[in-house]
């Protein structure tokens, strides 16, 4: 497809695992793994951090000279904030016809996973976006109890099981209009499933732990 422009906002505070964007992670700050996967990306034009964190920029000056910083509106500063208002804010500072936005926080997803989403999307016919999604296949219940997959009754072995997908935020492709609107992904987006260690997302403290262990596995070639 067209060459895309990559987003990768990220915050100077986090609520939950504190600093964790610039937290080292098997040697290196998070933020700079995905950096680095995004640089292997051949159909990557442009980087581009939509931060308040002066950490993030000053690292970005001195190790990702290429790296487009920009700093987070004052409108835009919170945890509240949508972060389809800060995509629209991002793509009015670089134009693209298509737009690739990904997490410091998937540390363990690889350049040709990312590849692999662009070829299909720009394969495809009958899809106009692409979001990132890990295979259900066990059996879910609501809060009431309810099963929301499955027969309690029939027990069907898991693997025989209809699949659900989760979005599990590795990677988004939008187009220019589509931002524009507000929209991360079009009417027809694209469930790209991908490998659920790569799909890894720290969002917690523990989450951290076990996603450095697995990169380290990932560098040492045991994954």
């Amino acid at each position: 497809m067209p060459k895309v422009v990559a987003f990768m906002p990220m915050r100077h505070s986090s609520e939950r695992v504190p600093g964790k964007n610039y937290r080292d992670l098997d040697g290196a700050p998070l933020f700079h793994h995905m950096l680095r996967t995004l640089e292997a990306v051949p159909d990557v034009e442009r980087i581009l951090i939509d931060t308040d964190s002066p950490t993030v920029a000053e690292q970005c000056a001195e190790h990702f000279p290429d790296v487009l910083v920009i700093d987070r509106p004052a409108h835009l500063l919170g945890g509240e904030t949508p972060m389809t208002a800060i995509l629209q804010h991002d793509a009015t500072v670089a134009d693209s016809d298509w737009y690739l936005q990904v997490h410091s926080t998937s540390p363990l997803l690889r350049p040709d996973t990312i590849e692999a989403g662009l070829a299909a999307l720009e394969s495809s016919l009958e899809h106009d976006s692409l979001f990132s999604v890990t295979r259900l296949q066990t059996r879910l219940y609501d809060a009431e109890s309810q099963p929301v997959n499955h027969d309690p009754v029939v027990l069907l072995r898991t693997q025989d099981l209809p699949p659900l997908f989760e979005e599990n935020s590795g990677m988004y492709v939008f187009s220019r209009e589509q931002i524009a609107e507000g929209r991360r992904f079009g009417d027809r987006p694209l469930l790209f499933e991908i490998d659920p260690l790569e799909a890894t997302d720290i969002d917690e403290e523990p989450d951290f732990v076990l996603a450095e262990a697995l990169h380290r596995m990932q560098r040492e070639g045991l994954l």
